[in-house]
């Protein structure tokens, strides 16, 4: 997959990539759909629809990940509900265990997300993420998600990468498009981002398992 290219960088998404997106969509698709009926006194089918409805609009945008927006959109405390149900999330299988090697690899290892601040907040301190990467950046520090062209050059000028010689891990497509379309030599795409879901259909991009995928443990040896 590599075919002997150098490699020096390392970025990472966080849901769906590191940690088990069944917990997002957990908390998106069922519990916070669930709080909208029960706080409206609304059937759970009708609360579901209009929230889906809500979502769909938001999709693609930077909106769609901002905790702030959410909560004030649909009137709930989500950083109380984030928080109270945070003992759901979980590593993706062969995660930790290639987070662990990475640190011994001498790669730069940055985690880029979309999530925002306060999520990142309580699944850093849940999974204790800032232990394994250099660098934590959400996109909600840049003002644009990254699907979007704008946000490449901005994380470029904050973290000073080469694209010729970076890796970028990610389950978002579109993201990996954005990243493909700026030049970064390797986008990544995770087939199996939640583990009560069956792989995913990846595309054009070159694939991966997960973390725990031999392809990237050969990739760390080679940077010793």
């Amino acid at each position: 997959m590599f075919n002997g290219q150098r490699i020096d960088t390392i970025l990472i998404d966080m849901d769906g990539t590191i940690l088990d997106l069944a917990y997002d969509n957990y908390f998106w698709r069922e519990l916070v759909p669930r709080c909208v009926a029960r706080a409206r006194g609304l059937d759970p089918a009708p609360a579901r629809e209009q929230v889906y409805a809500l979502y769909e609009g938001k999709l693609g945008t930077l909106d769609w990940y901002c905790l702030d927006y959410w909560t004030d959109t649909l009137r709930l405390d989500l950083r109380s509900l984030k928080a109270a149900s945070s003992q759901r999330i979980r590593f993706l299988p062969g995660a930790r265990e290639f987070l662990l090697s990475a640190m011994r690899s001498g790669l730069r290892m940055a985690l880029v997300t979309n999530a925002h601040g306060v999520t990142l907040e309580i699944k850093r301190g849940v999974a204790g993420l800032d232990r394994y990467f250099d660098q934590l950046i959400s996109a909600h520090d840049f003002g644009c998600a990254k699907e979007h062209a704008t946000f490449w050059p901005a994380l470029h000028a904050a973290l000073d990468f080469n694209p010729d010689t970076t890796v970028m891990v990610d389950d978002s497509l579109p993201v990996l498009d954005a990243a493909a379309a700026f030049g970064i030599a390797l986008p990544l795409a995770v087939r199996r981002p939640d583990t009560r879901q069956p792989d995913k259909n990846t595309g054009q991009h070159a694939a991966i398992s997960g973390l725990g995928d031999p392809a990237l443990a050969d990739l760390l040896v080679a940077a010793r």
